[in-house]
């Protein structure tokens, strides 16, 4: 169900992980958590969603680390980041959410096999992972969350409104959009 009374506090910008066309008739947006076992669940979805409305539905994460509940949460959002620098954050975002399992209750540790598995340069992310501007991006998506109601992993805004409820039912709402438009 969209609530049409929460509504996404800041607009989707160049700054932001965008996959798919940019001229979308459905914009998703995902307040997510990289250490969270319910965003972890939610991603293979999200990626049937890609697939199902390709064309018309353009996907955006944001980062939402509830890093008391999941202590790498951080960690995690700042590897992917550092990542982004180097052009690869869509494939460390899915890495991570694909081995979860893995490297979650090993932290850092579990957080480098990442770095290799992707063939990243780690002294090079490494010095990348010190730049404020890391930091500085996940606090503005955090922030951005907080301002837009989020206070849980994963919140998604359907065209700029909160969705609560199932998958079947974000199938339905996004399809429904779609379908609506001339």
């Amino acid at each position: 169900m969209l609530h049409e009374d929460s509504i996404l506090a800041v607009p989707v910008a160049a700054h932001d992980h965008i996959q798919g066309n940019t001229h979308a008739v459905v914009t998703l947006v995902e307040y997510g958590d990289f250490q969270c076992p319910a965003c972890g669940m939610a991603y293979p979805l999200v990626k049937q969603l890609q697939h199902r409305y390709a064309g018309n539905l353009r996907f955006v994460f944001r980062h939402f680390p509830l890093s008391q509940a999941h202590p790498y949460a951080q960690m995690a959002a700042e590897l992917a980041e550092a990542a982004a620098v180097e052009g690869q954050f869509w494939a460390m975002h899915d890495w991570l959410y694909e081995n979860q399992p893995d490297w979650a209750p090993y932290g850092g540790a579990g957080l480098e096999a990442g770095v290799r598995a992707l063939g990243l340069d780690a002294q090079a992310l490494a010095a990348t992972l010190r730049s404020p501007d890391i930091d500085a991006h996940i606090r503005r998506d955090f922030m951005g969350g907080v301002r837009s109601g989020v206070n849980g992993t994963p919140s998604f805004y359907v065209n700029g409104y909160l969705y609560q409820g199932d998958f079947d039912t974000l199938v339905h709402s996004i399809g429904r959009v779609i379908a609506r438009q001339p």
